[in-house]
């Protein structure tokens, strides 16, 4: 019977490690086997950043367009945006990174302080489309007053003076009419 060392070497570790320490490693190897998919994918451009790229993802769920209308958009609006994306990171920022920030309340200064500085810049680059869409909101709500106050005439104003008036004989007799009853 012929042997194979590195092969029957390779086996004979195997057998004698533990099961757990089998499927870890084994879960190493599909890692690093994904890792090398996704660096494959990105070197020939078909990989995550391709798939940013792409039209449908950047119009994105419900966001509004960079029209003539947002692009004079007031800073409050960014600022605002900003700080519930920073909610958001914050609670996406991992728990355990005493390693990283430190610990107690002066870790978690720093891990808000990263947060605040993701969010801000997520917000700089377009963010998700809060600001643009509730300062859209607003110019709506602004155009809408202004086609409710639209231009009146003298004819107007005494047509809406006289409403008010009838409605006040009205009610001041509906109240003389009680007491008299009572």
């Amino acid at each position: 019977m012929a042997i194979s060392p590195p092969s029957d070497l390779v086996l004979d570790v195997l057998r004698a490690a533990d099961p757990v320490d089998v499927q870890a490693a084994q879960a190493k190897l599909k890692a690093n086997k994904a890792a090398f998919a996704a660096n494959s994918l990105a070197e020939a451009g078909a990989g995550f950043g391709a798939a940013m790229d792409t039209s449908a993802f950047k119009a994105g769920i419900g966001r509004i367009d960079k029209s003539a209308k947002t692009a004079d958009m007031p800073e409050e609006y960014r600022k605002f945006e900003a700080s519930v994306l920073q909610n958001f990171v914050n609670t996406m920022m991992p728990s355990d990174s005493e390693n990283v920030y430190g610990k107690g309340s002066a870790g978690e200064f720093w891990k808000s302080m990263m947060s605040e500085q993701i969010a801000d810049s997520m917000s700089k680059t377009g963010g998700i489309g809060i600001a643009e869409q509730m300062y859209s909101q607003a110019l709506d709500r602004l155009d809408a007053k202004k086609a409710l106050n639209a231009e009146t005439d003298e004819n107007d104003r005494a047509r809406a003076t006289g409403a008010i008036e009838d409605f006040q004989r009205r009610t001041l007799k509906t109240e003389e009419m009680k007491r008299e009853g009572a």
